[in-house]
């Protein structure tokens, strides 16, 4: 799960599908990053921290970290939370960038239409509450695409 910082979106991702992951029995390795490093080491934002709570998923040990060209041979599949992010995945990447595992997130909910989760980084607690909601159903559908054994015992980043 790749978006700009690794504070709001990525990190929401990571805890719901794990959470939802380990309802279902995967054993599917899920991780979050940003493109930026503004603030690599730090915790969630509060507000994702708080609407996941709410829904009974505890992200408070996250620790934001940057993309690297090396998450291209660890995953098996990366998800770009926005086409900015899309762009620097390529960009970090380099000749490193195998870009046939990289998808728009919710191209899983909406085939092919690279839409972006919307960042609700400078918005109200509102905002991380329809972004919890996208992510939900998404990782959802990341369930139900992929649950036959596809991805089993591989990696995913999100």
């Amino acid at each position: 799960m790749v978006c700009l910082g690794n504070i709001c979106r990525s990190p929401i991702a990571e805890g719901v599908m794990k959470h939802k992951l380990k309802q279902h029995g995967l054993d599917w390795i899920v991780e979050s990053a940003g493109t930026e490093s503004y603030h690599i080491g730090e915790p969630p934002h509060r507000h994702s921290q708080q609407i996941c709570k709410v829904n009974g998923i505890d992200i408070t040990g996250q620790r934001s970290m940057k993309f690297t060209a090396s998450h291209f041979a660890q995953f098996d599949i990366i998800y770009a939370f926005a086409d900015d992010v899309h762009a620097a995945i390529r960009r970090i990447g380099g000749s490193k960038a195998d870009m046939n595992k990289v998808d728009f997130f919710l191209n899983e909910l909406h085939k092919g239409q690279n839409m972006d989760v919307p960042d609700p980084y400078y918005g109200t607690e509102e905002g991380y509450k329809h972004v919890f909601d996208l992510i939900d159903k998404t990782c959802d559908a990341i369930i139900e695409n992929y649950k036959n054994g596809n991805h089993k015992g591989k990696t995913l980043f999100g």
